[in-house]
């Protein structure tokens, strides 16, 4: 057995050894940072489902007895936090920046071969690379012109300094173009992997390319030091599906293969997990039916309450595509929902198929919640708009700037030249943490958490307080009992507006009496909504939780540290 401790000194990993059947045994107790514990087989095998049906979430029906919070800003995302509560939660959805979209195909070899203009990430990625502050995006650029060859499609690069105006930049990489790879290509996820320490392997791309021998889609993985020089590739799969996509869960340390999987139901994903990426796209191959498959699992179907097409609502909705990301103490996941018309329907329609981006959340990186199925970036039916159709996620996302998240978007107007043409990218806000909030109307709203453990000292707050209203928070413990100087009445109101507002008492303005001893948070929130909460080691606010894509003013590691 082989055990590691993160440089967070929070989770815990173990050898995994495999039996007769394939199937994963993990050798002792695995312990996340959360407080979660993996079940002993891991990833867990479920059989697929038969019917539309939501994913179980174990960790929300067996709650850890105590919750750590030393990783990352603690959202309200589900209720695995909370032990009592009388405020209402609000689902909020991202604002589409009226400047879109923010990249468009305006250059003669982002055409297809039959004309149709590509210039948008299919996943791929778009980062913040603190190292020399800049935005940048790697997508989907059509190659007619340059490889005459129909449906074939290179990478592009682009790059700002504020997220909103973009540069393509010409490269020596081919002709005098942005071009930074010429693989035939369908989906690809770019990777920024700032705990990479070998420089040459700091950016990685997992593209799903041709076979020149037989057409078929495969994985490739490559490695670049800049993200424009790219390898050959170190590694290649076994048979996949188009749509397949890669995601780093920093919690396990593990890289995940989101894979296309042709489920009963329709589309849905299989899942495949590894340290190595290198060993992770090397196993990976199409599920078979009649093997029990010793790395590759089913994982998800489309469920019961997926939103249907408005005009064609007999089709029943599909996962398309499932991209994820750290942040803060979360995985969150971009589940896009296809709605239809098939592609032969839309083709004869002239107009574009429906994906839409919904959201999950999930504490383990395999389970996920999905509290509402309200669409997060959709699409928008007017005759001229950027994203009428075919909203697809992009990895990397989101981008931390200030206050705001920054997400994007590719989508797919009308257009007289080909049906599913004219793709561009679109950026849409949130307020940071915004995701959902716990909201009260009255002055008789409060929260009261389940026991949590803490090495930090300063409490901190994501809260927008209304005129008139208040935010206040004692301290019990383990047994609900208030502790003397941490009363509701010593606490010091909270009553603005704040996406990082340090919470004190009148005789103390920090929790470092409580370091390592299980305690419980009371909030008393009048007229006004919750988003998060936190224990800093630093008066200054940050979160040790991970910055997803990154951000102006973060550290470059990829974590919110000093």
């Amino acid at each position: 057995m082989i055990l590691k401790r993160s440089f967070l000194a929070t989770f815990i990993f173990f050898t995994i050894s495999f039996n007769c059947l394939g199937q994963g045994k993990l050798d002792t107790v695995v312990i996340l940072h959360n407080g979660i514990e993996l079940p002993d087989t891991w990833p867990p095998r479920y059989s697929e489902n038969k019917v539309r049906e939501s994913m179980p979430v174990p960790y929300l029906k067996n709650k850890p007895e105590i919750i750590s919070i030393n990783v990352g800003r603690q959202l309200f995302v589900d209720d695995f936090l909370i032990q009592e509560t009388n405020l209402d939660p609000q689902y909020h959805n991202a604002t589409y920046y009226k400047g879109n979209p923010v990249l468009e195909p305006d250059q003669e070899w982002e055409k297809t071969f039959e004309g149709a203009p590509y210039a948008a990430p299919f996943s791929d990625g778009i980062w913040y690379d603190e190292s020399d502050n800049k935005f940048k995006m790697w997508y989907l650029a059509g190659a007619g012109s340059l490889y005459p060859e129909k449906q074939t499609f290179y990478t592009g690069y682009a790059e700002s300094l504020d997220g909103k105006s973009w540069k393509k930049i010409n490269t020596d990489v081919y002709e005098g173009t942005n071009i930074v790879d010429t693989a035939n290509r369908d989906a690809a996820t770019i990777w920024l992997d700032k705990e990479e320490k070998d420089k040459s392997k700091r950016f990685k791309m997992f593209v799903v390319e041709r076979r020149n021998t037989d057409k078929r889609w495969q994985y490739v993985l490559k490695y670049s030091p800049d993200g424009i020089h790219w390898s050959n590739g170190v590694a290649q799969s076994g048979d996949m599906y188009d749509r397949s996509t890669v995601f780093f869960n920093p919690f396990t340390k593990k890289w995940v293969l989101s894979m296309r999987y042709n489920a009963e139901v329709g589309r849905s994903r299989s899942y495949l997990e590894h340290a190595d990426p290198e060993m992770a796209v090397s196993l990976a191959h199409r599920i078979r039916k009649d093997v029990n498959d010793k790395f590759t699992v089913f994982w998800f179907t489309p469920d019961d309450k997926e939103p249907h097409h408005p005009k064609f609502d007999s089709i029943q909705p599909q996962i398309y595509n499932h991209d994820a990301i750290a942040y803060e103490s979360i995985m969150l996941g971009y589940f896009n929902v296809w709605q239809g018309p098939e592609n032969s329907e839309a083709a004869k329609l002239g107009i574009q198929k429906r994906n839409e981006i919904l959201m999950g959340y999930s504490r383990d990186g395999f389970h996920w919640s999905r509290p509402s199925h309200n669409v997060f970036m959709g699409v928008n039916e007017t005759d001229s708009a950027w994203n009428w159709g075919n909203v697809q996620s992009i990895g990397g996302v989101p981008i931390i700037k200030g206050d705001s998240l920054y997400f994007y978007v590719s989508g797919r107007r009308l257009n007289n030249i080909m049906w599913d043409g004219y793709t561009s990218t679109g950026l849409a806000t949130l307020r940071r943490d915004g995701f959902v909030s716990l909201n009260s109307t009255n002055k008789n709203g409060y929260l009261l958490t389940r026991k949590l453990e803490f090495d930090g000292e300063y409490l901190f707050v994501n809260a927008n307080i209304a005129n008139k209203g208040e935010l206040r928070v004692e301290v019990l413990d383990e047994n609900g009992n208030l502790v003397e100087g941490y009363s509701k009445a010593e606490s010091i109101p909270m009553k603005e507006n704040s996406t990082k507002y340090q919470l004190k008492w009148k005789g103390s303005k920090s929790l470092s009496d409580f370091k390592n001893r299980p305690v419980k948070l009371k909030f008393y929130l009048s007229k006004g909504e919750l988003y998060s909460f936190w224990i800093s080691k630093w008066e200054t606010g940050e979160s040790r939780g991970f910055t997803a894509g990154g951000g102006p003013g973060l550290s470059p590691t990829g974590i919110d540290v000093r």
